[in-house]
């Protein structure tokens, strides 16, 4: 009886691995990307804030390379230059940039009118994932690394709808979806050509490219690498560009409550 008995449990775990294998090959890509969708919008909702080193060349930044620390705050980013082209910042310069920082700790409230004002890079990644299943074909899933790879392309029954959303509806690239916490680990894009809005008042650049990687630190997925190139003209010969590539690391979890006048301090030290 004991042998029959086991004989049976064994026959019901099997069952349960078959089934669990049978469901695992009908997810979709559709499915996969929105599984990931739900997982990161939880993760925005209780996001935890850190402390960190970053490295930036943009438009911001003057195409130099400024080397930052980095608080984050409920009110926004505090920043630190430490370096400029891995260089230290002269004596006067160092003091100008511990006076911007008084300012933002003895006024915080224009540091907040000022951190509303900017859009940052994330607001734009999170704007391409929300149109993901909506305004993309999603296909040619398959594992990759502990990762579900999943190329993705324009729906053309999809109308987007504004300038920037018909700038991301028009590119192709892929992604990655880690398996184990169905978190996104990686995404990118391109514009595979030239493309023109609004009659020719707009026209942005083939190769206008986007690029973003996360990796996991102490059980949160934090973005570790950023990097945008569109490149196009507007009306009246004026050029429109969003040029970024930013690098992060040393990661260390402070209070989720932290000031501004707080978050100046631990920065400074």
């Amino acid at each position: 009886m004991q042998k029959v008995a086991r004989r049976m449990r064994w026959v019901a775990a099997m069952g349960v691995a078959l089934v669990g294998v049978g469901v695992q090959a009908q997810q979709t890509a559709k499915d996969v990307v929105n599984t990931m969708l739900a997982q990161e919008r939880a993760a925005q909702a209780h996001r935890d804030n850190y402390m960190y080193v970053a490295e930036e060349r943009s438009e911001r930044t003057g195409e130099h390379m400024w080397t930052e620390r980095i608080a984050e705050t409920p009110s926004g980013r505090v920043r630190f230059l430490l370096k400029e082209d891995g260089q230290p910042l002269p004596p006067d310069r160092a003091g100008k940039e511990r006076g911007r920082l008084a300012e933002d700790a003895a006024h915080p409230e224009a540091f907040v009118k000022r951190e509303q004002a900017q859009k940052d890079d994330e607001t734009h990644a999170r704007q391409m994932l929300e149109l993901l299943p909506k305004a993309f074909i999603l296909e040619n899933m398959k594992e990759q690394n502990g990762d579900w790879r999943i190329d993705f392309r324009p729906d053309p029954n999809y109308s987007p709808s504004g300038m920037e959303e018909r700038v991301l509806h028009g590119m192709s690239g892929w992604m990655l979806i880690n398996q184990r916490q169905m978190r996104l680990h990686h995404i990118e894009g391109r514009l595979p050509a030239d493309l023109s809005i609004g009659f020719g008042l707009v026209s942005v650049k083939a190769g206008s490219n986007f690029e973003t990687t996360k990796a996991a630190f102490d059980g949160d997925w934090r973005t570790v690498r950023v990097i945008s190139d569109i490149r196009g003209k507007a009306a009246l010969f004026k050029s429109i560009s969003r040029n970024q590539d930013v690098t992060r690391g040393e990661f260390k979890r402070v209070e989720n409550t932290l000031s501004v006048p707080q978050a100046v301090e631990m920065v400074e030290r």
